[in-house]
């Protein structure tokens, strides 16, 4: 009975602290209310500082011949400025003790275990920068990387926006852009195209080589003044075989139409001059004797 009075008094004074706490913290976000009301206009000011910023950048770099890719860095670039100048304003009204070396050293602590838990995110960033400042890979080339074969759409700093031949979309983190290698299919006008086309072996190969080349030189995509080769390249089981290059447009389908069209050439040329393009033949051998007279015999049948 003399233990209850102690236990009382304690629950009262642990009460009558934390109602103090309370009060004390009431007061001091009441206390706080006019500087988180100025941050938070700051910040309002900051988006639309950032907004106009953005469109005088564009403004400014729509006058030069600068790459669709690297206007987007710049763009970025300018907000990202301007929002980490109006956070930290808009931190030091809330928080006036703050300074930049005590923000400095807070972001140097935590920078490691960030690092750490956004590792993919930082690379594909930092990567996203490399491939906006570099000159190719442009927005509209097509591309091959990584089996993803398809024109470039839109760049942006964590992933790279490539819409396949067949119509897809496929987003690629840029970090697989710029570790593995690239082919950039349209990073000039023209590219060449081969064709491998095979004559029988009684032809003769000179008079063969003359025919395809007029055949290959009457094509409009052809661009015959940077070369027409005709080599023959070897002896197949039926053919030997002319390997046939030329120069075209660079896109898939640009290679696509000419290859079409230079294939029909070719076989209505070799038609015309008489050649034989021929097809793989095949010889059966028999472990034993088969009498003529029973070949293709299916009426009587076998004693």
């Amino acid at each position: 009975m003399h233990n209850v009075a102690p236990q009382r008094e304690s629950d009262l004074d642990y009460i009558a602290t934390l109602r103090t706490q309370l009060q004390e913290m009431g007061e001091g976000f009441i206390e706080s209310l006019p500087s988180l009301a100025i941050a938070f206009f700051i910040v309002l000011i900051t988006w639309i500082v950032a907004r106009f910023a953005v469109k005088i950048s564009d403004m400014i770099v729509g006058r030069t011949e600068i790459r669709a890719s690297l206007k987007t860095l710049v763009d970025t670039a300018v907000r990202l400025s301007i929002w980490v100048i109006g956070l930290f304003i808009a931190a030091v009204v809330v928080m006036p003790d703050l300074t930049p070396a005590s923000l400095l050293a807070g972001l140097g602590i935590g920078a490691v275990a960030i690092g750490f838990a956004f590792q993919d995110i930082f690379e594909n960033f930092f990567a996203g920068i490399l491939i906006m400042l570099r000159e190719k890979m442009r927005i509209g080339d097509i591309i091959e990387c990584e089996g993803i074969t398809g024109k470039v759409e839109h760049i942006t700093l964590r992933e790279t926006h490539v819409r396949k031949l067949s119509g897809e979309l496929t987003v690629v983190p840029n970090s697989v852009l710029f570790k593995n290698p690239v082919e950039i299919l349209t990073d000039v006008d023209q590219r060449r195209h081969d064709v491998v086309i095979g004559v029988s072996y009684d032809t003769n190969l000179d008079h063969a080589s003359k025919v395809i080349r007029r055949a290959v030189e009457g094509v409009d995509d052809v661009l015959a003044s940077k070369g027409i080769d005709i080599f023959a390249q070897e002896f197949n089981s039926s053919s030997v075989d002319f390997l046939v290059r030329w120069w075209s447009g660079s896109t898939p389908r640009a290679g696509w139409e000419s290859k079409d069209k230079v294939i029909r050439a070719i076989k209505s040329a070799l038609d015309e001059a008489g050649i034989e393009i021929p097809f793989p033949y095949v010889t059966h051998t028999f472990k034993e004797t088969v009498p003529v007279s029973r070949l293709g015999d299916t009426s009587k049948p076998t004693p």
